[in-house]
Parts: C-alpha cells; sequence; structure tokens
C-alpha cells in the first residue's frame, strides 16, 4: 500500500521525445553560429588610441637627444607630427641668431622659446596673413589691453582690420584694469593673448589653435579646441553648438569622421556635419581654406548693436557654399532671412537699453566711472552677455540660449532697467529744490 501511494504522488518521469531533444539541440546550435557569425563579422569598435609612427626615434640630433632625457614628452609628440616627417627640425622653428628680439642663448646658440607668427610665416605666409586680417588677431589682444602699447607700424595695422573699428576710445577693457594683472593673467588674457604681439613684431600665437608639439589636424578641426575660449555667459559658442544638430551629430557620430583628412580636400562624406572649424576655416564645399574667424560672416553678432561686415554678401556666399553641401536652398534662405530679422530685433533692444538710461547720464545721477554702480551691470550684461547670446544661438540653430539664456534675459533687464531708472529719477525728483 505504501509502494503503490509513493507511486500515486511521485509517477514516474516520462522520457523526452527523441526528435524534441534533437530539435532544442539544433536550436543551440543554430543561436551559437549566429552569434559568431555576427561577432567575427561586424565592424571592430573604434578606439581613440592610435599606433604613430616617431620619426625622431632613431634621430641622432643633438636637440631631440637632449630633449629626449629633460622633455621626453615634448619629443614624443613631435616625433608623431607631419612636421616632423616632413623633416623639419627643432632648429627649424626654435632657432635664431644671437641678438634676435625675445631669444635666448641655449647650449651654444640662440634660440625662441615660443616660436612666432614670424617663424611660421617662413612656410605658411598665406595662413597667416589671412590670420593678421581676423578678430584672432591684434583686435582680441586690443579688447582687453588697449591700444595705448602698440608701436606706430601695430596701431597701423590694427586700424586696418575692419574689425578694429570695435575698440570705443581704444582705451583699456575696464573690468580688466579693476581685476588686475593677479586675475587677468589667468582669465581674459589666456584667451585674448591669441593676438598678442611678441617682441620681433609679429602678432599672435599660431599654438592656441595648433598645440604644440603634435600640430594635429583632429584636434584643430575638433571643437574642444575652440571651447577654451568660446564658452560661457558671453560667448556660448561650445554650448550652442553641442545643443544644436550640427553638436548632436558629432557627439554621436564624430568618432566615424575622417579627421585626418588632407587639407582642402573636405567633403561631406569625412564630415557628415559640421564643426567650428568646416565652417569658419576649412576648405569645403566651394570655400578656401581660411585663418581669417570672420571670412564668411555677415554681421558683427560680438559687437552691442550689430553692424553689416564689409562685403558681407561675399562672405555670406562662401558661407552658403558650405551649407549647400548638405542643405537646401529654401532651408538656407530661410535660415539667412529669419536670422537677419532677430538680429535687427536684438539690436532694437539694445538701443532701447541706452535710451532707457540716457536720463540718468543727462542729469548726472550716473557717475562717469564705469562700473561702479549695480544699473551699470544690468545694462552692460543685457547685450555682452544676453543679446549677444541671443544672436549666436539663432545663427547656430540652438534654442534653448536663444530663449532662456538669451532673449529672456534681454526682456528681463530692460524691465528691470526701466524700474531702477525711474526710482533714480523720481528720487532725484524729490531732492531737487522747490522753484
Amino acid at each position: 500500500m505504501e509502494n503503490s501511494r509513493a507511486s500515486e504522488e511521485h509517477p514516474p518521469r516520462k522520457a523526452w521525445p527523441v526528435t524534441l531533444i534533437f530539435g532544442v539541440a539544433a536550436v543551440a546550435i543554430l543561436a551559437g553560429i549566429i552569434f559568431i557569425f555576427r561577432l567575427t563579422s561586424a565592424p571592430a569598435i573604434e578606439t581613440t588610441a592610435k599606433t604613430r609612427h616617431n620619426a625622431l626615434a632613431d634621430s641622432s640630433d643633438s636637440c631631440v637627444t637632449c630633449h629626449e632625457k629633460s622633455s621626453p614628452g615634448i619629443v614624443v609628440q613631435y616625433g608623431s607630427s607631419s612636421m616632423a616627417a616632413a623633416r623639419v627640425t627643432c632648429r627649424d622653428c626654435h632657432e635664431v641668431k644671437e641678438g634676435y628680439p625675445g631669444s635666448v642663448e641655449h647650449e651654444g646658440t640662440h634660440v625662441l622659446n615660443s616660436p612666432t607668427t614670424a617663424t611660421c610665416e617662413k612656410c605658411h605666409q598665406s595662413q597667416v596673413a589671412q590670420y593678421n586680417q581676423s578678430r584672432h588677431s591684434l583686435p582680441a589682444y586690443v579688447a582687453v589691453a588697449g591700444s595705448q602699447s602698440l608701436s606706430p607700424e601695430l596701431l597701423a595695422a590694427y586700424q586696418a582690420i575692419p574689425e578694429g573699428t570695435f575698440a570705443p576710445d581704444k582705451a583699456r577693457n575696464i573690468l580688466a584694469e579693476m581685476e588686475g594683472p593677479e586675475i587677468t593673467r589667468f582669465a581674459c588674457e589666456s584667451c585674448h593673448n591669441i593676438g598678442r604681439p611678441a617682441a620681433d613684431g609679429s602678432v599672435g600665437r599660431c599654438q592656441s589653435c595648433h598645440i604644440r608639439h603634435e600640430f594635429s589636424l583632429e584636434q584643430a578641426r575638433k571643437p574642444e579646441t575652440c571651447n577654451f575660449c568660446h564658452i560661457g555667459p558671453d560667448h556660448p559658442q561650445w554650448e550652442i553648438y553641442h545643443e544644436s544638430p550640427h553638436g548632436i551629430a558629432y557627439s554621436t557620430l564624430g568618432h566615424t569622421w575622417n579627421w585626418e583628412a588632407d587639407t582642402g580636400t573636405l567633403t561631406s562624406e569625412d564630415f557628415p556635419a559640421p564643426t567650428c572649424a568646416t565652417c569658419h576655416f576649412s576648405g569645403f564645399g566651394g570655400a578656401a581654406t581660411t585663418h581669417d574667424t570672420g571670412d564668411r560672416l555677415t554681421w558683427y553678432l560680438f559687437s552691442s548693436v550689430s553692424e553689416r561686415r564689409p562685403a558681407w554678401q561675399d562672405n555670406k556666399a562662401r558661407m552658403q557654399s558650405v551649407c549647400f553641401e548638405c542643405h537646401n536652398q529654401n532651408f538656407i534662405d530661410n535660415l539667412y532671412t529669419d536670422a537677419d530679422v532677430l538680429t535687427e530685433k536684438v539690436n532694437m533692444w539694445v538701443r532701447e537699453s541706452d535710451e532707457v538710461i540716457q536720463p540718468l547720464k543727462d542729469q548726472g545721477l550716473i557717475t562717469e566711472t564705469q562700473f561702479d554702480e549695480p544699473l551699470e551691470y544690468e545694462h552692460y550684461e543685457l547685450w555682452h552677455h544676453w543679446g549677444r547670446t541671443t544672436k549666436f544661438g539663432a545663427w547656430m540653430q540652438g534654442p534653448d540660449y536663444t530663449q532662456w539664456h538669451g532673449a529672456y534675459e534681454v526682456v528681463k533687464g530692460l524691465a528691470t532697467l526701466r524700474y531702477d531708472t525711474a526710482e533714480l529719477l523720481h528720487a532725484a525728483a524729490q531732492l531737487a529744490p522747490a522753484e
């Protein structure tokens, strides 16, 4: 009875059909084959690490052998550069004649610790000439340091640059003067010294964009390089770019782009979406390579009230030839038409802000000294931060920066200026002696 009950509670297991066993096994084997096929046929995962040839690995040059011990990182960087591959030596860039401005004696010769644009110009004449006419040149330096220290020759060169007209009274930037060199050494100067004159009279620092000692095309073409300066509330191009469709394409697919393509040959196959360099510097579409940052721009967007650039129609044609590589005529025409209207609207707001506070100036209710009263900061930020961001956001297609970091702050600033101005005028009227 017990055995019978046990057999009822635990009936004997039935054997699986042979066909079912073979079926399951076949499915498992097939899945394994598919997995292995996909694994072996899938494209290799791209990595940023690259095998680099060091052109200086077997060099017996005394500069190389000495600096391999004292600063080996620099030797490795330069050894993997296209300049080293082209047999440009350390001496070609650093060595100068005795007495050359800014040079120091070094190991029986005379060198420049940091080669100047006069050095780069020996091989890159057109690039330096273009750069010298750009905002990255003297206008960038004068915007902070003023023009008082410029030689007559450099002052004439500065005034010949179209963007040199945007330096009110050609005086030192008052904020930099207030903060002093203890701050500006690590702040404004870090960016604006891209246009600083050197002791030999040449202007600028190519290494601000072409970082030593690799001088990598990829590094110069990537937006991270521009990020060093073009970031923050007064010129947030880095943030706007990443918000835009162009920046999204770069962030998600940029690792597949052809960063080392030869200069002047770039197409949409190399760069399916643009970076900062594609739009402003690279030879792309019908636009030739340039080192003039304003060569393709139609407005002086950085100024308080934007004006058209000289020959802006030609600049427009060059920029649009880049756009045409991906966009159609209707898209481009609509963007330019609408962004032009927005630029004029911001101009109107900035002019209105000037008109709002003018009675305070007329009645002497604010001092002539800049930035000694809160209202002056509000007025300054309205155009220098929020007005410019509104314009940059529109032209670079960053809606959040156009709106909440731009236009919203402008109209908010206008409301504050109107209120504060009315309060000051009312207080002055109350204190005025009765007639």
